[in-house]
């Protein structure tokens, strides 16, 4: 009996051993899954901080971009946490009056009051006044963070103005390239985006820069610039392992030089030559076959669903889009004129509008698609098949996100993801470019 109860005690010690052990081992396991768990959550949801002090800031500033934040607005509010200034440009004497501020303990509230720009209830005769923040060189512009200077100009009815931001380029750059690209795609591809970037910022700001106040717009007109929103340590590690680079290729005479290396979300297999859809011929922006995006775009991306837009919702919206459709008079067709035909699908290029009394215009698809569907979020592509059911023009068939010219995001991605390199990525969707390096005069 005796040795029963110590073999059963022995049993019982082992048992209670294993079970302990077994749970202590389960509670570590949970406890890290827990702590992973925590460390995901937190570095998903952490700011990201701006490096400090802002590149570049001593970069002279005819090498610095300005971006239209803002325009046609009545109203807006600064914050800035350093010493800033105030200066007045006078537009005919180019005589600058410079005012040296403090940090203040209130957002600066700017408005037009009086067909003049009045800031803090002072008015100011300027039509132009430049905020000049300090170091770190950072302002906020109603709660959204950028560095540089930020730029106010009064329209010339004076009702309203429009609101610059005045940075150097690798910091605007760094707030295009988070924003147009996730900064956790592979480090190949997001230098792939910033040297893209930078070039059309370059191109955009010489081709259109000297005719008006600012370079580019902040939105997809141009490229999405969020300013410091966009940052993070991987934007800045690919901005400033590439510092400088840009895309160039061979003119008629012999020379290189830059050319609008234009970039979509997702090609859909095949990248389309520039000249169909915005009008302009470079060797780079010959389209080119993608079969990499196919696996990293979403699948309602890559093949979206079908839309429809009722045909008198069309009719109005090119109407009102396109003054000079009016010589139709009444719009009673809508056909395919042109596509580019490739192996699995078709885009189309060019749509003919017929009219009543037998004229016609015509429209590139990819004006007609953000006429319907300005944001391009429900139209997603001109790579798509339409029919007239009832009453609605319905396009099926469709796939890819974009104007679909130049670099597939979604296919350097997928490039990247193969381990290659940022050049030969660049090369592949821009045939014939080469990568030089600027430098500025500092």
């Amino acid at each position: 009996m005796s040795n029963n109860i110590r073999l059963t005690e022995k049993l019982y010690t082992i048992i209670s051993s294993f079970v302990l052990r077994e749970c202590c081992t389960r509670i570590i396991e949970l406890a890290a899954i827990f702590l992973l768990f925590l460390l995901i959550i937190n570095s998903g949801c952490k700011e990201h901080k701006p490096a400090s002090p802002t590149p570049d800031i001593q970069v002279d500033e005819q090498f610095w971009i300005r971006i239209l934040l803002l325009d046609n607005i009545r109203q807006c509010s600064i914050v800035i946490d350093s010493n800033f200034s105030i200066e007045e440009e006078n537009a005919d004497s180019k005589k600058k009056v410079k005012t040296a501020f403090k940090p203040l303990d209130k957002p600066i509230n700017v408005q037009i009051y009086n067909s003049q720009i009045n800031i803090s209830d002072q008015n100011y005769v300027s039509s132009r006044i430049v905020f000049s923040p300090e170091n770190p060189h950072i302002f906020n512009l109603n709660n959204k963070p950028y560095r540089g200077k930020v730029k106010i100009i009064s329209n010339p009815d004076g009702t309203s103005f429009d609101v610059i931001n005045l940075v150097p380029l690798e910091s605007y750059i760094a707030g295009v390239a988070g924003a147009e690209m996730p900064d956790y795609w592979e480090p190949e591809a997001l230098k792939c985006q910033v040297i893209a970037s930078r070039t059309y910022c370059l191109f955009i700001k010489k081709r259109f820069g000297s005719n008006r106040t600012w370079d580019l717009n902040k939105t997809a007109a141009n490229q999405v610039y969020l300013g410091i929103e966009a940052e993070s340590p991987a934007v800045w590690k690919a901005v400033n392992e590439t510092s400088g680079m840009i895309l160039t290729c061979r003119q008629a005479d012999g020379t290189e030089s830059i050319f609008p290396s234009y970039y979509c979300s997702t090609c859909g297999g095949h990248t389309e030559n520039s000249e169909n859809v915005f009008g302009d011929s470079y060797e780079p922006l010959k389209g080119v076959p993608c079969t990499y995006c196919k696996n990293v775009a979403k699948p309602e991306i890559f093949f979206w669903p079908d839309v429809k837009f009722e045909i008198g919702d069309v009719n109005d919206r090119l109407m009102n889009k396109y003054p000079a459709f009016s010589r139709l008079g009444k719009i009673v067709e809508i056909s395919t004129d042109r596509q580019s035909d490739y192996e699995e699908f078709s885009r189309l290029t060019r749509i003919k509008i017929s009219g009543s009394n037998g004229n016609s215009e015509f429209l590139r698809a990819e004006d007609f698609r953000l006429t319907l569907d300005p944001t391009g979020r429900k139209f997603m592509s001109a790579a798509c098949k339409f029919t007239k059911s009832d009453n609605n023009l319905i396009f099926s068939n469709g796939r890819g996100w974009g104007h679909s010219v130049g670099m597939c995001q979604c296919g350097a991605q997928g490039m990247a993801r193969e381990g290659k390199k940022a050049k030969e990525i660049l090369n592949y969707y821009y045939p014939d470019s080469k990568i030089l390096k600027i430098e500025y005069n500092k």
